[in-house]
């Protein structure tokens, strides 16, 4: 984004104010973003701030598919990035009204396009909000128990190996193959107890695929 684009800069300056608790001055400045957008891709930029500050679950909605609407005009690169937030913020705004089978419906949408996110925090933080709506993450009872045990002992390295594919499992057989990766690298390399081990042991013969 041009830094100079004075959307652009009064997003930034809303982010800022949201940053230092000063949220009625944040909502001030994203509206003024939207009023100064010149084009959609302006407008789609402006309307996902000032959503953020909505009073009412209907206006969050409505603000989010006002921005959804705005990319689809404008339709290029520019904000292929984009979707899969727009579809999680619209599947969050339609679960807070009860509307499930909507919430659903974005959040698959959401999956679909993840990869196009920029890599990173962003991307992650989408995928693991996107895997928790669609209840996609792996049911291994055995994996639960040794992720509580390795939280309650702090166990940072074998989090660090299990977690990520554990969050982001959009319930792919890709997704799932990285999940057993992780585990199998974990088991490997025999950092655990002997009661952990065996339980990783057992969640790993939960999460190999049924021959």
């Amino acid at each position: 984004m041009d830094p100079n684009n004075p959307v652009v800069r009064l997003v930034g300056q809303g982010m800022q104010a949201e940053t230092q608790g000063r949220a009625a001055d944040a909502r001030d400045l994203f509206r003024q973003a939207w009023e100064v957008a010149a084009d959609d891709y302006e407008a789609c930029v402006a309307a996902h701030y000032v959503a953020r500050h909505q009073e009412t679950p209907e206006d969050v909605l409505r603000w989010n598919t006002l921005c959804l609407e705005r990319a689809d005009l404008v339709g290029d690169d520019r904000v292929r990035g984009f979707y899969p937030s727009l579809h999680l913020n619209l599947a969050r705004a339609h679960a807070d009204l009860g509307a499930e089978d909507d919430a659903h419906e974005h959040y698959r949408l959401a999956a679909e396009c993840i990869e196009d996110a920029p890599v990173g925090p962003y991307r992650d933080g989408i995928r693991y909000a996107v895997a928790a709506g669609l209840g996609s993450r792996s049911s291994s009872v055995s994996l639960a128990e040794l992720l509580a045990k390795l939280s309650a002992r702090a166990d940072l390295t074998a989090l660090g190996l299990l977690l990520p594919a554990y969050l982001g499992d959009l319930g792919t057989m890709e997704d799932r193959m990285a999940l057993l990766t992780a585990a199998q690298m974990v088991h490997a390399g025999r950092s655990l107890p002997d009661d952990e081990q065996t339980v990783l042991g057992q969640a790993i013969d939960e999460l190999a695929p049924s021959t």
